[in-house]
């Protein structure tokens, strides 16, 4: 309830041009009576089966967009009416999102209690489940631009075709089982970076990698370029070359060594001479596979080869999907500071496969971590709130919760980057924990600690920080420390010494005149971009540091 729904799907069906049918206004239709007076007077069980009655009637119709009720999927048999007749597309939405547009709506039976929000976490936990199982598209509405969500609904349907032709047959009944092809298309999310020309899908989900038509509706000319480094070569590159080559394309093959120290010049000019060698155009695409690293290096080669080709990220690390592929930041380290060269460059699509988050490394999904606990932090206490309460699961790898910490860490970025794509004030949120993470970072060596292991110890740095700023209280410090160790993440920093501590924080993009930009919390959810009294930034130093 409350996801929006009726409103998407009027649109849907205007530009669709099929009728718009919404299952409750049906049944007021057929009854007389309105939704509230049916549960107060006959109970839910009653109006369960009129609902089911009418699912059973609509999905038999052609022509049509049906807007369902939230608990239609309740029933098994409507469940499977829904899934054999037609797409589905789940329009996903938070407690707190839910909240805001229902609060004074009076409509809404199952929130007429003393705690809505209680009622609202109960049938989410209930129903998220089931939503998910039948989804043919999953896409999240938390901020919407009601426009680019129904543009990223068509061009997704498009692309997965039609429904099966109906066969007559009841949801009780025997099917064959689903090919893999369908497999791979289910419970997929869908975002939109919103930049008006320069606007680009976020696609989400397992079995990108093994979808060849899924990269290549976003490469336009003949040759290709894949950049991918020595450890997700041989478990990828091939799957994802093999099938542009069987398409007539021209793939060229660039592998680097991995790890962040290679984020430098070298091997920046290792992809130029490359693509000079292959004699690649400016209709040449670039494809980043790989992590971080390998997505700012494909990006900054693609900003400025021919002074600009397209690029695709594909993302193979769990720091890559949540961060660094997204929202158009490209460059490489330079010894006195990290990321200090680059240029802001837009890819064509980003498309993260979940499944490759399975040979990951258990230290690098801790560095992913990092950076979706940084969203939770700074832009959504109820996030955060969700990431402690399944941080278990997340360390497990369990699929549907690190989809669901992708997708929203994904979503605020997406919205963060939409406001300012080159961090005029905004955007340096995004780098709550990394003045003092990218101080480790150089301070120590380039790899000698991962980003996200930086970032983590950053982030309780930045906490311990903001608590002696009177912004937070101690128990947000304690919150966040606590989070971070259960992430695997180092929660003591490196003794660098105080005053190689300030010299690396002083080499900052944030800063301005000399003056140290930190960005804190006040409170947890909500980020505070400000300098610190140097008594103080000593005091957290000390406390710190180990």
């Amino acid at each position: 309830m409350g996801a929006g729904k009726t409103t998407i799907g009027r649109i849907l069906a205007r530009k669709l041009g099929k009728r718009f049918i919404d299952s409750d206004h049906e049944i007021e239709a057929r009854t007389g009576a309105t939704i509230p007076w049916i549960f107060e007077i006959e109970g839910e069980a009653s109006f369960r089966r009129r609902e089911a009655e009418v699912i059973r009637d609509l999905t038999a119709q052609d022509g049509i967009v049906l807007a369902t009720g939230g608990g239609a999927v309740l029933d098994p048999a409507s469940r499977a009416f829904l899934k054999q007749r037609g797409r589905v597309v789940y329009l996903r939405a938070s407690v707190s999102s839910i909240m805001l547009r229902t609060t004074h709506d009076k409509s809404r039976p199952l929130l007429q209690t003393a705690d809505p929000r209680k009622k609202l976490e109960e049938l989410t936990a209930q129903r998220e489940p089931l939503y998910r199982e039948i989804a043919d598209l999953v896409i999240d509405t938390g901020r919407p631009n009601v426009q680019s969500m129904v543009q990223t609904i068509l061009t997704q349907l498009s692309a997965l075709g039609p429904a099966a032709a109906r066969t007559g047959r009841g949801p009780h009944m025997h099917t064959s089982q689903p090919s893999q092809a369908s497999i791979t298309e289910q419970s997929r999310m869908f975002l939109n970076v919103d930049l008006g020309e320069r606007s680009y899908p976020i696609t989400i989900g397992a079995g990108l990698l093994s979808d060849p038509a899924l990269l290549e509706r976003h490469i336009a000319g003949h040759k290709v370029a894949i950049v991918t480094n020595t450890t997700v070569a041989p478990l990828y590159l091939e799957r994802v070359a093999a099938p542009l080559r069987a398409a007539g394309r021209d793939v060229l093959e660039i592998i680097l060594p991995d790890g962040e120290q290679f984020k430098n010049w070298d091997s920046l000019m290792t992809i130029f001479d490359a693509l000079l060698e292959h004699k690649c155009d400016r209709k040449t695409t670039l494809v980043a596979l790989g992590g971080g690293v390998i997505g700012d290096l494909t990006g900054y080669a693609a900003a400025s080869y021919m002074r600009g080709v397209p690029f695709v990220q594909m993302p193979t690390t769990l720091l890559s999907q949540v961060d660094s592929s997204v929202g158009g930041k490209t460059g490489i380290n330079h010894p006195l500071g990290k990321n200090m060269i680059g240029a802001f460059y837009q890819p064509r699509a980003v498309l993260a496969d979940t499944a490759s988050l399975e040979t990951l490394a258990p230290r690098e999904l801790s560095a992913g971590l990092a950076e979706v606990i940084k969203h939770g932090a700074i832009i959504d206490a109820e996030f955060f709130d969700w990431i402690e309460a399944n941080i278990g699961k997340l360390m497990a790898g369990d699929q549907q919760a690190l989809a669901h910490a992708i997708s929203r860490s994904c979503e605020i970025k997406a919205d963060v980057v939409r406001q300012d794509e080159r961090e005029g004030g905004l955007r340096a949120i995004l780098n709550f924990g990394h003045t003092f993470g990218h101080a480790i970072e150089a301070g120590m060596g380039y790899g000698a600690w991962l980003h996200g292991e930086a970032v983590g110890c950053g982030m309780v740095m930045a906490a311990d920080l903001s608590h002696r700023l009177g912004l937070v209280d101690a128990a947000t410090v304690a919150r966040m420390r606590a989070l971070v160790a259960a992430a695997g993440l180092p929660t003591v920093a490196p003794d660098l010494g105080t005053e190689r501590w300030l010299e690396l924080m002083e080499v900052d993009k944030k800063n301005e005149g000399g003056a140290i930009k930190f960005i804190l919390l006040k409170p947890l959810g909500s980020p505070n971009i400000t300098s610190a009294p140097r008594e103080q930034l000593l005091a957290t130093l000390a406390a710190c540091v180990g």
